[in-house]
């Protein structure tokens, strides 16, 4: 099997598209905000096309931006980082593709949590690389252990996410510390994808950086900054690699979208912020209440806005009971086989990215389907 056979297909995008042909379809699918980005964001992106900023920025991105983005790291994390090792990518996606070329040759280990965003493994198997998974599930809250890690032989780097997709829950500071600490001490790679950072609510996230700068954070402006359609995202990276960040970065795509980058140094609006960070969290309160007298729910989502929802007293075969809500009541989810093997047969994903009366509709439903 060569390595594109590898590649499975987001299953999530062919329910989508299902959805959207059914006028009454209740979207649970899609992990897209639904809240519209700071009114600054929009004009600054109406004030670049108006000067017609269209040409390319240098390939790591506006300097102005990254100074936005350190700052916002030392307001909220109290961690000092150089602009300088901020690079600016075409959404996050592109950061993870510029991140494992950077670290990983072919057929070198990748170690993935499993459950985890499905498009790791595949960006993994695009460049050739191996991922290697470890089974997680609510005996840690579906963290990765320093134990887990440590039975693994020649690992090159470890990716994990906090907030993650799709439990929606947060690694706690001592265990994230010692992660971190444990892959420092091994020459492993650490790698912290932090793209629902600020879409946090019974607790504090942590960032990566707070315990190493060898430590590789990904991040961007899809999720909390509810600006998914200009696909920017950044990665901060330790200095001896920002060189070579930028030699890949000239011959994949140039640089991020210009008028993406002028329209997201206006993103950083707290008041908006703190409006779409407390949307969520009452989504959220809603939602799991109502879920949880539906379905066995392992983690209370501390981040994020996602349900990972245990379906086996209904079912043990996740993706055609998925079929089967969306044929029969017209409510698309996505299927846990989406995020892995390790029992996802058993679970569905709820995401809570659509407003409240939205959501109460699903829920009755749901509760006349499955009652």
């Amino acid at each position: 099997m060569n390595r594109l056979e590898k590649i499975t297909p987001f299953l999530v995008m062919d329910v989508l598209r299902r959805a959207q042909s059914i006028p009454d379809a209740i979207h649970f699918e899609v992990g897209e905000p639904d809240i519209s980005p700071s009114p600054k964001v929009m004009q600054a992106l109406l004030n670049a096309t108006n000067a017609g900023k269209v040409r390319y920025t240098e390939a790591l991105g506006l300097f102005a931006l990254r100074e936005k983005i350190a700052a916002f790291y030392q307001k909220h994390y109290q961690v000092n980082i150089s602009p300088e090792r901020i690079i600016l990518t075409v959404g996050t996606s592109g950061a993870f593709l510029i991140t494992y070329a950077l670290l990983l040759n072919a057929g070198e280990k990748l170690l993935l949590t499993d459950p985890a965003y499905p498009c790791y493994k595949n960006f993994a198997y695009i460049l050739d690389t191996k991922p290697v998974f470890v089974a997680i599930d609510k005996s840690t809250n579906y963290q990765l252990t320093v134990e887990q890690l440590s039975s693994i032989q020649n690992i090159k780097a470890v990716q994990i996410s906090s907030p993650s997709n799709p439990i929606g829950n947060i690694y706690s500071q001592t265990n994230l510390k010692a992660l971190i600490e444990y892959c420092d001490n091994q020459g492993i790679h650490f790698i912290s994808d932090e793209i629902y950072h600020g879409l946090v609510y019974d607790k504090l996230a942590h960032t990566a950086l707070e315990f190493s700068d060898n430590a590789i954070v990904i991040n961007g402006f899809s999720k909390y900054f509810c600006l998914p359609g200009l696909r920017l995202g950044w990665a901060i990276l330790p200095e001896h690699l920002i060189r070579s960040a930028e030699i890949v970065m000239q011959n994949l795509y140039i640089s991020a979208p210009t008028m993406s980058q002028y329209a997201a140094l206006e993103a950083f609006d707290e008041e908006h912020l703190n409006s779409v960070r407390q949307t969520y969290q009452n989504r959220r309160d809603y939602l799991y209440n109502e879920l949880s007298q539906l379905f066995t729910i392992d983690a209370k989502p501390e981040g994020a806005f996602y349900i990972w929802a245990d379906i086996s007293k209904y079912s043990q075969n996740s993706q055609a009971f998925a079929e089967e809500l969306l044929d029969k009541i017209h409510i698309a989810t996505t299927s846990g086989v989406d995020f892995g093997n390790n029992q996802t047969n058993k679970y569905i994903r709820f995401a809570y990215t659509r407003e409240i009366a939205h959501l109460k509709e699903g829920v009755e439903r749901l509760k006349s389907f499955l009652n």
